[in-house]
């Protein structure tokens, strides 16, 4: 049997997992949710807690199935919709490599979960041990437009400005 898909998946899977629990924890040198949230409002990604939450939630859960090799697809799906946000938001402008804060990094990730989604889990996964295992060209192109779709919805809800808030009446009745 061949391993090398199952080290791929592994060790993206298991870095993934981890990435996303700094996100939501302080685990592993994480700044947590409340740093992580500050941080995605300095970027204008508001509001900060969700959008920070949506992204350890993707980056975790879709590491832990990828790890597991369990819904193969939605795993590499939110992946790819972390990558394409972290392009959109953070790397894009800065070119291509990495070096310069550029998105060369996201370009391997997207790479190996389309690539993942094409060739499967295989034989060392769940998907294949429960007989669900779903892969080909098809499958990884579902999977990057549906990861880079949610990635664009986010986008545009995260970049939304503030809303402004509404006047709320004195309690006097009196126009403030």
């Amino acid at each position: 049997m061949k391993i090398g898909i199952f080290v791929l998946r592994a060790v993206i899977g298991l870095l993934f997992l981890g990435h996303g629990l700094q996100k939501l924890t302080e685990r592993f040198g994480g700044h947590g949710l409340t740093q992580t949230a500050a941080g995605f409002e300095a970027m204008g990604l508001r509001p900060g807690r969700q959008n920070a939450m949506a992204a350890g939630v993707s980056e975790a859960a879709g590491g832990a199935l990828l790890a597991a090799g369990l819904a193969t697809p939605l795993a590499t799906g939110l992946i790819t919709g972390t990558m394409g946000s972290a392009v959109y938001h953070v790397h894009g402008p800065k070119g291509p490599w990495a070096t310069q804060g550029g998105w060369e990094y996201n370009a391997v990730i997207l790479a190996a979960a389309f690539a993942i989604a094409d060739t499967g889990p295989g034989g060392l996964s769940l998907d294949h041990a429960l007989g669900i295992e779903r892969s080909g060209w098809r499958v990884a192109l579902a999977q990057l437009v549906a990861g880079l779709v949610g990635s664009a919805v986010v986008a545009a809800r995260a970049t939304a400005p503030a809303p402004v808030p509404t006047a709320v009446p004195a309690a006097d009745g009196a126009d403030t």
